[in-house]
């Protein structure tokens, strides 16, 4: 599943927390007598801070993260939706500002920031995407960099108590097919031994014992002695 990443609108700095892996910071550019990107990068490094999130793809900021191994959410402007409904665009898009920097560490891509339903650029999120999706994939960096989007909390038309959350009416029809997206064009499996193993997961889940520690103490697939042993399904479950 791939992850929707949650704008919360406002960011604690410099917070040691037991069991975490790593803090993250925005790194964004309004304003003035700003560090150069170099320096915010060993401000990152001195400070034992893993990941960072940039709003566009800066090349400045691209070119100072280069060797770094700072996770990277790196982001599309809603200015650029439009154009990215374009698969051609898109691909162009990955080429330059992701396989172009090889040596930085992308970890997401979020693709418009805090687009609302009522905004112009809604009716090219899911679309742009998808696109970008693709191209990820085509460049078989799909298991490395998950594609996503931004959202602030305005588009809860509930939040409390938590277990009661919901989006607003408003917002429904605008997030379900991106949520839709998200659950079932990113979830894969990539062996066949993954899949049987998690059925097996999931069947204990159901049984009442969820945390019940499972070995696998045998493994294979044959290649001979049944027409079904290919070396073509043994590579499948491979």
């Amino acid at each position: 599943m791939a992850p929707m990443l949650l704008l919360i609108g406002f960011l604690i700095a410099g917070l040691e927390l037991t069991g975490a892996r790593s803090v993250g910071v925005c790194s964004g550019k309004n304003g003035n007598n700003l560090p150069t990107d170099g320096e915010v990068v060993d401000l990152y490094k001195s400070n034992g801070i893993g990941s960072m999130r940039i709003y566009d793809p800066d090349q400045t900021t691209l070119n100072a993260l280069k060797g770094s191994n700072i996770e990277l959410i790196i982001g599309i402007l809603n200015n650029n939706l439009q154009a990215l409904t374009d698969a051609t665009a898109a691909t162009n898009w990955v080429q330059n500002n992701i396989r172009n920097y090889s040596d930085v560490k992308f970890k997401y891509i979020a693709v418009g920031n805090e687009v609302h339903p009522g905004d112009a650029e809604a009716q090219f999120v899911l679309t742009a995407m998808q696109n970008i999706h693709n191209a990820i994939v085509a460049a078989n960096l799909q298991n490395q960099i998950k594609v996503s989007t931004a959202i602030d909390t305005t588009l809860l038309g509930n939040s409390y108590p938590p277990s009661a959350g919901s989006f607003n009416a408003a917002a429904n029809s605008y997030i379900s097919p991106i949520i839709n997206f998200l659950v079932n064009g990113s979830l894969q499996y990539q062996n066949l031994f993954d899949a049987l193993l998690d059925s097996l997961y999931s069947a204990l889940e159901k049984a009442g014992a969820p945390n019940l520690q499972t070995v696998v103490s045998e493994s294979g697939c044959p290649s001979e002695g049944d027409s079904a042993a290919t070396v073509v399904n043994a590579g499948t479950y491979y």
